[in-house]
């Protein structure tokens, strides 16, 4: 993960309404193993959040001049010390009409991750730490909290420069029941939200249930299909990363590498190429299973209270939209 350039500077500011003070860096951070590694920290905290939200860039104006400038840096016609310069002034700017905004250290970082360029912009806090020094006593240090990062988008600069007419290329923190105070950070950012996360995984699982029952599989072979579509999301998810679609569609069936890729396509879900995965609509995917008297039931857990109703003092279950293919035999079973 090649660090490419990268600089912090410290905002003073509390929301008491007095203004905020900003410490500018006139450098970039020196190369060195903790740079990177902050970097790697990051990246593992952002990663590991609940909640981020994927959009896309307002139109260059004077409300949202961020994209502006990190075009110019792009082309080559800015630094990266006065880019950040440009974007930390207008954050300050924007904290300051906001009452409920805090001050921290704005990390602006641009590494490479593969052959994928990111720009990751947030707002660090300090925290307390103890150390043990080599004379075995206790020294109290300030510390950056990776742990607890609140205000953060990461740009994907590779795919906004090649396809700039998608809609997820930037991922940011949306802040828990939508707070207000992360909407500052939002606009500095100049961004909107483009794709709904969860409810592009909501669909993909649907699409793939649906995929599941056409093609009328055994028990086994749809276990191991859910467990390859799931170790793949989640891997995905931790590393950041969307679900591609043709990609899923080689590790459910490695014979037929785009049967489930063009069944969603048949079928029209209305899903892009990539998806970006949202762990907690994936963590409650899972199947349930039991066998017992020559009966034989499998569902998925999403299908409870909507195609499947389980009623636990009486023990039952209440089936709805059977498999047509089922009721047909059904039918015939009762002439």
């Amino acid at each position: 993960m090649p660090v490419l350039h990268s600089v912090i500077h410290k905002i003073d500011k509390k929301p008491d309404g007095n203004p905020a003070i900003l410490h500018r860096s006139d450098a970039e951070l020196v190369e060195s193993q903790a740079r990177d590694d902050l970097t790697h920290q990051f990246n593992e905290s952002y990663n590991a959040k609940a909640g981020k939200a994927w959009g896309f860039f307002h139109a260059e104006s004077g409300a949202y001049p961020f994209s502006g400038w990190l075009g110019k840096y792009l082309a080559g016609s800015e630094g990266f010390v006065s880019f950040s310069d440009n974007a930390v002034e207008h954050l300050v700017k924007l904290m300051e009409e906001s009452n409920l905004s805090v001050g921290g250290n704005a990390l602006f970082c641009h590494y490479q991750q593969g052959l994928t360029d990111y720009l990751i912009i947030a707002m660090v806090q300090d925290t307390e730490a103890v150390v043990m020094t080599d004379a075995l006593t206790l020294l109290p240090v300030r510390r950056l909290d990776m742990d607890h990062i609140h205000l953060a988008a990461r740009i994907n600069l590779s795919e906004w420069k090649s396809n700039p007419a998608s809609r997820q290329y930037i991922s940011f923190i949306k802040g828990k029941n939508g707070r207000k105070a992360n909407d500052y950070f939002r606009d500095f950012i100049g961004c909107q939200e483009g794709v709904d996360g969860p409810g592009e995984t909501r669909t993909l699982l649907k699409a793939f249930s649906d995929f599941v029952e056409s093609e009328d599989l055994g028990e086994e072979s749809a276990r191991e299909k859910i467990h390859a579509l799931v170790s793949y999301s989640m891997a995905q998810a931790k590393l950041g990363e969307p679900i591609t679609i043709d990609e899923l569609s080689e590790l459910i069936n490695e014979d037929q590498p785009k049967v489930f890729a063009d069944f969603i396509r048949d079928k029209d879900y209305g899903l892009s190429a990539t998806i970006p995965a949202d762990k907690k609509t994936l963590n409650k995917f899972r199947r349930f299973t039991g066998r017992a008297e020559g009966l034989s039931i499998s569902f998925e857990q999403h299908l409870l209270g909507s195609k499947i109703e389980f009623d636990k003092d009486g023990g039952t279950l209440t089936l709805r939209g059977l498999p047509s293919q089922l009721s047909e035999q059904l039918k015939r079973a009762t002439i």
